[in-house]
C-alpha cells in the first residue's frame, strides 16, 4: 500500500511539474501552414522560451493573434520598437536600410507599397515564405505587442529526423 501511495505521488508530481514547465517556462506550438517555410515546415513542432524577454530583428516569436483569435502565431521579427518598416517593390527595409534576409524561401513578390512606424513595446513580424504568408501586413492590427509574445521560438523537435535550433 505504502509502495502504490508513493507512485501515486510521484506521479501527481511529475504531472504537477510538467504543468508549470509548459505554463511557465516553455511553449510548445505546431506550424499548420507554410508561412515559415523554408525555416520551419507545414507540420513542424517547435518550443519556445516563456521567460525570454527581449527580442531582436530575426528572433522567430509565437504570440497571441493581434486581431483577436483564440489561438498563437509564429513568425519572425522584421521590425523593433520605434522603427519604421518600409516595403517597396518587394523589398523590405528598416529605418531606410533594406534588410539582407537570407532565411527567405523564395524573392517577395512585389505588391502594393506599405509603411508602418511601430510605437513603444510594439514589432512588426513577417512569415519567411512571404509569398504565401498571413502577415502583418494582411492583418487588421499590424503590430505585436511585447505583452502577446507567449515566447522565443528556439528548437525544432519535429520531426524527429530535422531536429535542430532556430
Amino acid at each position: 500500500m505504502v509502495k502504490a501511495l508513493k507512485s501515486c505521488k510521484d506521479v501527481i508530481i511529475t504531472i504537477l511539474v510538467m504543468i508549470f514547465l509548459m505554463n511557465f517556462v516553455f511553449i510548445n506550438a505546431y506550424i499548420p501552414s507554410g508561412s515559415m517555410e523554408n525555416t520551419i515546415m507545414t507540420g513542424d513542432r517547435v518550443f519556445g522560451v516563456r521567460f525570454l524577454r527581449e527580442f531582436d530583428r530575426g528572433d522567430i516569436v509565437i504570440f497571441k493573434d493581434p486581431d483577436g483569435g483564440d489561438f498563437y502565431l509564429i513568425k519572425r521579427v522584421i521590425g523593433l520598437p520605434g522603427e519604421t518598416v518600409t516595403i517597396e517593390n518587394g523589398v523590405v527595409s528598416v529605418n531606410g536600410m533594406q534588410l539582407t534576409e537570407a532565411y527567405l524561401k523564395e524573392p517577395m513578390i512585389p505588391e502594393e507599397d506599405f509603411s508602418i512606424t511601430l510605437p513603444e513595446e510594439g514589432y512588426f513580424v513577417m512569415g519567411d515564405n512571404r509569398n504565401d504568408s498571413y502577415d502583418a501586413r494582411y492583418w487588421e492590427h499590424k503590430i505585436v505587442y511585447e505583452d502577446n509574445i507567449a515566447g522565443k521560438a528556439l528548437f525544432r523537435y519535429w520531426p524527429f529526423t530535422q531536429m535542430k535550433g532556430l
